[in-house]
């Protein structure tokens, strides 16, 4: 039998190497190989068939009751994981230090304690004492929640086992738990995938939900998430700055649920209140006079968002114009400037270029490209758009407007908060009114950017001849 080799493993992607080298090939990072021993093998036949069970095959038809739900009382992350936790799954919420993972958990566990739960809070990285700390200044001392500090898996899971009516378990997190059989260092790649495999498999055969908080560091020295994914049920992220209020809960898998679906918290010092109407909040400060301003009316997974578009644009002071992003993708802001420029004959090429999605919120459908461009059009010209008006439409290389999905629930979301117009694509009304689209709406519909530009151009001239 060939003895087992020492291995090399990234410690952002979790790639494999049989020796050390100084970039990883396949996420280019630098300096991110660590040394492991291979992990042990358990016992079974290696290469021989015989010694397992038979295993029954069944057909596609057939009724399937689903899934009991655990609700967390918090009604924006129920909305993301679809209606609950579920029990033997494994949910990963990951993020940034400091985001708010520990306190949205020991909220949403203190109050499924108090229906009458089982739940168990596991933590690694702090004392009971300073949970308790957090959980006094939450207000949820009353919750019969179990609490424990450990790190050694050992331990973990001889507790675990010793639990018959736990419903809920919470790890946090997962990069502290260590696995002695291991000579790794706790928080790489083997130690991070061993121990989350054994707490799923216990969880699976216990029949609790089990929940693991994963940190994401832009330096890879910390095992991510990532290399998790494909073991847990669901995978949650939090987004937003830690010097920003507003909390982004984004679910990016899901088995029990719809994907790219989102809760929106605000961060307060009594822990993180969930928003039941972003759009309002996002769009709260907006001015309606200011050029380089648009709404978009966007879809989170399910739910129709309004969120402003700010761009700014200046004259630049070097041989390379800047293009700053915030919320959005800088390829696509390159690509809509080239459009501008090349098919509607606007001159945007020695400006530094800035644009902000408003509100902390990322963007990444494609349906953003028309109100991005109207920001950018609105700013080139210094003409504000109007303040009662949204825009949502993909725009292609030749500067034509292509249709989006779900147009009517856009248009009733603005309708909602007083919207009395929209700009969108060609043939989606029919006969001035869209398909759902609210009573008294005016719609215009857009075939090409160059109508978008040639809006803005009249506007312009009208000032001029009036002095404005």
């Amino acid at each position: 039998m060939a003895k087992d080799k020492t291995r090399f493993v990234c410690q952002a992607c979790g790639a494999v190497y049989p020796k050390w080298q100084g970039r990883c090939d396949a996420c280019g990072e630098w300096s991110t190989l660590v040394e492991e021993a291979p992990v042990p093998r358990g016992p079974g036949p290696a290469g021989k068939a015989g010694g397992g069970r038979r295993v029954e095959f069944v057909g596609l038809k057939g009724e399937s009751a689903p899934p009991p739900r655990i609700p967390t009382g918090i009604a924006e992350l129920d909305r993301v994981l679809g209606g609950g936790l579920v029990a033997a799954s494994a949910v990963l919420v990951g993020g940034d230090p400091g985001i708010g993972k520990s306190t949205i958990l020991l909220q949403a566990a203190a109050r499924i304690a108090k229906a009458g739960r089982r739940v168990l809070y596991i933590s690694g990285e702090e004392a009971v004492e300073q949970v308790r700390l957090r959980a006094a200044r939450l207000g949820l001392t009353d919750s019969p929640m179990a609490l424990a500090a450990a790190t050694a898996l050992r331990d973990i899971v001889a507790s675990l086992e010793g639990e018959s009516d736990a419903a809920l378990v919470v790890m946090d997190s997962i990069q502290t738990v260590w696995l002695d059989a291991l000579d790794s260092a706790p928080g790489t790649v083997a130690q991070v995938r061993a121990c989350a495999a054994e707490l799923i498999r216990l969880a699976k055969a216990r029949g609790f939900a089990i929940v693991l908080v994963g940190h994401v560091t832009k330096e890879g020295t910390l095992a991510g998430p990532r290399v998790l994914e494909h073991m847990v049920d669901a995978t949650l992220y939090f987004e937003g700055d830690r010097g920003h209020q507003f909390r982004i809960l984004r679910a990016v898998k899901n088995r029990f649920g719809a994907t790219d679906e989102i809760g929106v918290f605000e961060m307060t010092g009594t822990g993180l209140v969930e928003v039941a109407n972003p759009s309002a909040l996002f769009l709260a400060e907006r001015r309606g006079n200011v050029s380089g301003s648009a709404v978009f009316a966007g879809i989170e997974g399910t739910r129709p968002v309004l969120v402003e578009i700010q761009a700014l644009l200046s004259p630049s002071s070097g041989g390379s114009p800047r293009r700053q992003v915030v919320g959005w993708d800088s390829g696509r802001l390159s690509m809509l400037l080239a459009v501008l420029e090349s098919r509607c004959g606007l001159s945007l090429g020695q400006n530094d270029v800035y644009l902000n999605i408003a509100g902390g919120l990322r963007i990444a459908e494609p349906a953003a490209d028309l109100a991005v461009a109207a920001a950018l059009v609105s700013a080139a010209t210094d003409r504000p758009t109007d303040p009662d008006r949204v825009y949502f439409g993909e725009v292609g290389l030749s500067g034509e407007v292509r249709q989006v999905s779900q147009a009517e629930g856009r248009l009733r979301e603005a309708a909602k908060l007083g919207f009395a117009a929209a700009t969108l694509p060609r043939r989606v009304a029919r006969g001035g009114k869209a398909p759902g689209a609210p009573d008294g709406m005016a719609l215009t519909e857009t075939g090409h950017l160059a109508d978008l530009v040639a809006v803005f151009a009249e506007q312009t001239v009208k000032s001029k001849r009036s002095g404005g």
